[in-house]
């Protein structure tokens, strides 16, 4: 057995990483049956259901950091998708209930393999439940996935809601890197991403996103409030549709999905 400088052998590396790694998955598979046992209640009171979404966004964020250290990226992903399906509204939909059902069951399918880590990802998050903010029979929602890359905010609000009006099914990412692992992941139909942002700008992740094999058919807007001769936007390609902050903002979201045939 070969040993390092440190004098710990290779071997005792791997075990304690799987030990950590075991240790990972039983605590996600705690929470995650504790999330099941609690919806059993929730079922019977829906009364509890505010209660349990509250708790419900605390155990996501603990399942976030458990899909990083077992290194199951679907997991993760769901959980985000699950975050934002919570995240936003003061008051859940009748069917929230269901709906959680439907991503706590997957996550326990996940957890305990019975789903492979090598499935695709995009067919799985295409089948969760979306988070609408209008009857159902107001509007045909439509199997289109649209993703903002933009913080939380009124104006991400505003955009967000437009487009579910439209019946897209929408998430929110606030983070630029995030942002580049859930795309590459899961492969949404448009990208709305907010020019300036912290850490990386917005502008950036778009040109990368263009110039990739691995994202760059998949359609892109860039919302933003800068003069259109600001130089940041000349590395832009020249076909990528600009939404304007303000009073044309309505019209330019319209001409980017029409030009992009997602009406």
């Amino acid at each position: 057995m070969s040993q390092d400088f440190s004098g710990i052998h290779s071997g005792d590396f791997e075990e304690v990483a799987q030990s950590i790694r075991q240790e990972s998955i039983d605590e996600a598979l705690d929470i995650i049956s504790e999330l099941d046992t609690q919806l059993v209640d929730v079922h019977k009171d829906h009364d509890l259901i505010e209660e349990f979404a509250t708790k419900t966004r605390f155990a996501i964020l603990a399942l976030k950091k458990q899909a990083e250290t077992i290194g199951l990226p679907l997991l993760g992903t769901i959980t985000h998708r699950m975050e934002n399906y919570l995240s936003n509204e003061k008051e859940l939909p009748p069917r929230a209930i269901d709906d959680i059902q439907v991503f706590v069951d997957l996550l326990m399918d996940v957890i305990e393999g019975r789903i492979s880590v090598n499935s695709d990802t995009s067919s799985i998050v295409r089948k969760l439940p979306s988070r609408v903010s209008f009857s159902e029979d107001d509007i045909e929602v439509r199997n289109i996935e649209v993703m903002l890359v933009m913080h939380h905010g009124a104006a991400s609000h505003f955009v967000e809601r437009e487009l579910k009006q439209c019946g897209y099914r929408v998430t929110i990412v606030t983070s630029v890197f995030e942002a580049l692992t859930l795309i590459v992941r899961t492969k949404p139909d448009f990208i709305i991403i907010s020019a300036i942002m912290p850490e990386l700008y917005g502008i950036d992740l778009a040109i990368g996103l263009a110039a990739m094999p691995s994202t760059r058919n998949i359609p892109l807007a860039l919302i933003t409030s800068l003069d259109s001769d600001d130089e940041q936007l000349k590395a832009l390609p020249v076909t990528m549709p600009i939404i304007r902050k303000g009073p044309s903002f309505g019209d330019d979201l319209f001409k980017a999905l029409d030009d992009l045939f997602l009406i």
